[in-house]
């Protein structure tokens, strides 16, 4: 079978260059806006395409080495494109970030950007990993988006997604049902709470300092969405439904989110938590 344009979009993840403009691209800024001093090592985990690594770097001239790690070969080889300027300064790895290997080197920032939630319920390993590879004095900026769920575990682009199901047929309850049968995990059950997560983050870090701000996106139109849907969570959802009507699904998902915002004036809204954090000294070392 032929793969729709959508379909090849999400099987590679591309056009995430003009997705990540909706949402991922102000975390960038607010992240690196709190780098503190003039670091030397900057690790990026779930580096996708690099933005952040070419923002640093040009932000950091002090930075001898940035560093990016991603699970997709395709963003690994686009982010090699854009930061080709940059030389040996740069290292891309592809890796798993539910066990992630060890680097020959401690970093000064460790940075997370919209990344976390996808590593549920084995977050502590990367946390683990973050805290063995900062340097004395290090920090690490993390971000976090947590949607408000209804009584299924559902909400944030959930929602969005259980609207274009229903749009294509399916009962609105049976939707978790067929999620559950497909092992799709809703992205707001995969986001733990602040308290849950402050809780977690505590065995590992100091909880240094924390800013929270209200995450909102627009669209000018259907396909603007249907786009950034494909480019950000691939075929996770889409694989629920059968092969024939993926390209359908992508284009339901861009009409509910035009619907939402002709309704609202927004595709939706979630608090975003920005963590600084420091390494704890790991226990039970004598």
């Amino acid at each position: 079978m032929t793969l729709s344009d959508i379909e090849a979009q999400a099987r590679t993840l591309g056009g995430y260059d003009d997705a990540s403009r909706l949402r991922q691209v102000h975390d960038r800024d607010w992240v690196l806006d709190r780098v503190p001093g003039e670091p030397g090592v900057l690790v990026d985990l779930g580096s996708g395409i690099g933005q952040l690594l070419q923002e640093a770097l040009e932000r950091h001239p002090s930075l001898r080495l940035a560093v990016g790690l991603e699970r997709s070969e395709h963003r690994i080889a686009e982010a090699g494109e854009r930061l080709r300027p940059y030389g040996d300064r740069v290292v891309l790895r592809q890796a798993d970030l539910t066990a992630p290997a060890a680097l020959p080197y401690r970093a000064d920032v460790v940075t997370m950007t919209s990344v976390l939630h996808w590593l549920y319920p084995v977050e502590h390993r990367v946390l683990a990993w973050v805290r063995d590879h900062l340097a004395p004095g290090g920090s690490f900026l993390l971000t976090t988006y947590h949607p408000a769920r209804d009584e299924h575990g559902l909400g944030g682009e959930d929602d969005i997604v259980r609207e274009a199901l229903t749009a294509l047929g399916v009962a609105r309850e049976s939707v978790p049902a067929l999620l559950a049968g497909h092992e799709v995990l809703p992205i707001a059950t995969r986001t733990r709470s602040e308290s849950e997560l402050a809780e977690l983050l505590s065995e590992f870090f100091t909880i240094d300092d924390w800013w929270e701000r209200e995450a909102v996106v627009t669209v000018r139109d259907a396909a603007q969405y249907e786009h950034f849907h494909a480019a950000t969570f691939g075929d996770y959802y889409a694989s629920v439904l059968e092969p024939e009507k993926r390209a359908e699904f992508f284009a339901a998902v861009g009409r509910a989110a035009w619907e939402r915002q002709s309704r609202q004036g927004r595709v939706s809204a979630m608090p975003v938590r920005l963590w600084r954090l420091g390494a704890r000294e790991r226990r039970g070392l004598g």
